[in-house]
């Protein structure tokens, strides 16, 4: 999965004296105020334009426009059977948590809207959810 940088270098090198203050749900580490991320990554974070690279994983088939999330695999080795279920489908550049909260959610949650979409895929839903991403991105809540 393509993104542009947004944290120094050695983020990884730093992650294990952070664990503590983690702000995230479930398997996801999330800081509101992460030192690891550079100035212009919080800014390409909060418009989420650290993911338009995403856009070249949409055109080669590994990801779609919208679906479930993008894990990463330290994430997915923690995955209990529910939470398996969102790899069913290609993981989306948007999805229902990103127009549902963000980063903001709990990991329950994110796991059920995952769920929701996965097991109630239209096109319908794919048009209504990309429609409300827009606002999603420009009022930036849960975007860190």
């Amino acid at each position: 999965m393509l993104k542009f940088r947004t944290m120094v270098v050695d983020a990884e090198r730093h992650l294990g004296d952070l664990r503590t203050g983690n702000e995230g749900a479930g398997p996801l580490f999330k800081l509101k105020c992460d030192p690891r991320v550079t100035r212009v990554g919080a800014f390409l974070r909060r418009y989420s334009l650290d993911e338009l690279p995403q856009l070249a994983n949409v055109l080669t088939g590994a990801m779609s426009l919208v679906g479930p999330r993008p894990p990463l695999p330290s994430e997915v080795a923690t995955y209990g059977r529910d939470a398996e279920r969102r790899l069913l489908v290609r993981p989306g550049l948007t999805g229902l948590w990103q127009i549902s909260g963000r980063s903001d959610l709990s990991w329950e949650e994110s796991v059920r809207l995952d769920l929701r979409y996965v097991e109630n895929w239209n096109l319908a839903l794919d048009a209504l959810i990309l429609w409300r991403t827009f606002g999603a991105v420009v009022g930036t809540r849960g975007a860190y």
